[in-house]
């Protein structure tokens, strides 16, 4: 009894910072917004939420912040990073209340993040050889940096991590490993530290994981890596934002490399509009013109599907991409219906998808040549096609994939936004934490966390024992920390019990139903 009345407390209670919007912040906003990160102010207590309350709201109507593109009705990912709309009203109504704080007692801890990484311990760190000087002239700069390994064996690489030594410049990162000496040479063909030029595009095959604002990196896991060969060099393509004054930038580079055997290759295909890949090509944008350019591409093998990262600039409007399999059946893959080319990302999905021999991967990329976009460059319009230049165009399409192996389905990958070490999480333990909102209507938001692989079950249980339903039936998660929507529309008002059974043990949560 003495539960159901602290729930009908929290029921009629004003929303308030400690109970309500604290649980947002740190999930969505604090893993950037701390000491080290992008983050242009902290979020990490109530003090320095209350101070940007009303900047808070009105980036998360807007839906500006957290910056998520992809459309989340077209599939899911790794690593979601958006505010549900009673998540938003919930910040708006804090805000027009006053921002209270609430009982500081009641308040999540902040959760544990790594020192200088935001995903754990790195095996290796690599960093430039010396500080590049951006120049003040409010101009992009592209540059090849070249950052020698120094492996003498080849290593599985689980997970890169770029750490910019500037994020004031640094608007993107795109990473290849070169095992030719070649970009090397390139870079000792010029007297400065880097070089410029089109030094990327004969590494395509060798993609590593980037870096843009915003975004986690992702770890593979399942047995799944990269090959770091030895006497690799890493080829990094600095994209420098423009700058008025000059800005000096140093950056870092943490590789993670898997502990164990990994025998699963992770390799990746970039579709990019030359030789048969465009249906309707060339490349090539007319001023005035919005065009839409379909690429193709058949799968010689059956792959499981990892992730995709779609890349162009600022006449970029919308992309779409799905597999059409052999038998007709359609696989989602993105969409992103506005494109914004300050948010742009590497998606990964929750589940490897299985694509089979012969399917064709379709791809579609929108782009805006008339005064209409805001963003265009050209005022009036003039022709753009491919260039590595901001003012120039791209249609740029990595897949990320490894061979299918029987039993792929089953597969579920989730969040680690509290990464691991070790196989270990840093300091956390299982748990299922306050679930929110609470009063709840049709749909709850769940955040737990696991510190060992295990099956996970949800099961919504009636005051006095009696099961109303299996919510989420039992599947593997990976350890870390996990969030969940559930839909609970079909319940009546009144108080029911949130049971999550993982590792042989059982983690309670009440939530009350208001109607």
């Amino acid at each position: 009894m003495l539960l159901i009345a602290l729930v009908s407390q929290t029921a009629l209670a004003q929303v308030n910072y400690s109970e309500h919007i604290a649980p947002i912040i740190y999930t969505h906003c604090t893993s950037c917004h701390r000491s080290g990160e992008i983050g242009p102010f902290p979020l990490t207590n109530y003090n320095e939420a209350s101070a940007w309350a009303a900047m808070i709201k009105y980036v998360t109507q807007s839906r500006y912040m957290p910056p998520w593109k992809p459309d989340p009705d077209f599939k899911d990912y790794r690593k979601e990073n958006y505010l549900t709309q009673q998540e938003i009203d919930l910040i708006a109504e804090w805000v027009d209340n006053g921002a209270p704080q609430g009982d500081p007692q009641l308040e999540p801890g902040l959760p544990q993040f790594p020192s200088g990484s935001q995903i754990g311990t790195p095996d290796l760190v690599l960093s430039f050889a010396q500080s590049h000087q951006v120049e003040g002239n409010n101009r992009d700069e592209y540059r090849y940096f070249v950052i020698p390994t120094g492996l003498t064996t080849d290593k599985k690489l689980v997970a890169l991590e770029i750490r910019p030594g500037n994020s004031r410049v640094v608007h993107h990162t795109l990473v290849w490993q070169d095992t030719t000496g070649q970009a090397a040479a390139s870079d000792a063909a010029t007297p400065e530290y880097g070089y410029t030029g089109g030094g990327g595009s004969a590494n395509f095959g060798g993609q590593l994981p980037g870096y843009v604002p915003g975004q986690k990196p992702i770890l593979y896991t399942d047995g799944m890596a990269q090959t770091l060969y030895a006497g690799a060099d890493l080829l990094l393509q600095m994209h420098y934002a423009p700058t008025p004054v000059d800005e000096t930038d140093s950056t870092t580079i943490n590789l993670f490399f898997a502990d164990g055997p990994a025998p699963r290759e992770v390799s990746s295909y970039v579709m990019v509009p030359f030789g048969n890949t465009l249906t309707n090509g060339p490349f090539v944008i007319q001023p005035n013109e919005v065009k839409t350019f379909h690429g193709t591409f058949t799968v010689p093998f059956k792959i499981s599907l990892l992730g995709i990262a779609p890349h162009c600039h600022l006449l970029g409007k919308d992309w779409t991409a799905y597999a059409v399999t052999p038998n007709n059946d359609t696989i989602n893959l993105i969409s992103i219906p506005d494109w914004d080319f300050n948010w742009q990302g590497s998606y990964y999905f929750k589940s490897p998808l299985v694509i089979p021999t012969g399917s064709v991967l379709h791809a579609y990329g929108t782009y805006d040549n008339t005064t209409n976009n805001p963003f265009n460059p050209s005022n009036p319009p003039v022709t753009v096609s491919w260039g590595e230049g901001t003012n120039d165009e791209m249609f740029y399409l990595p897949f990320i994939y490894t061979r299918y192996q029987q039993g792929d389905e089953n597969i579920v990958f989730e969040d680690d936004s509290i990464v691991l070490s070790n196989n270990s999480i840093l300091g956390v333990e299982s748990d299922l934490f306050q679930v929110f909102p609470n009063p709840a209507q049709s749909l709850i938001m769940v955040t737990y966390s696991l510190n060992q692989n295990v099956p996970v079950k949800f099961s919504i249980y009636q005051m006095d024992g009696t099961q109303v339903k299996v919510i989420a039936e039992e599947k593997m998660h990976l350890l870390g920390m996990h969030r969940n929507s559930f839909d609970v529309s079909y319940l009546s008002s009144g108080v029911y019990i949130l049971l999550m059974e993982a590792g042989g043990k059982k983690y309670e949560q009440l939530i009350s139903i208001k109607k």
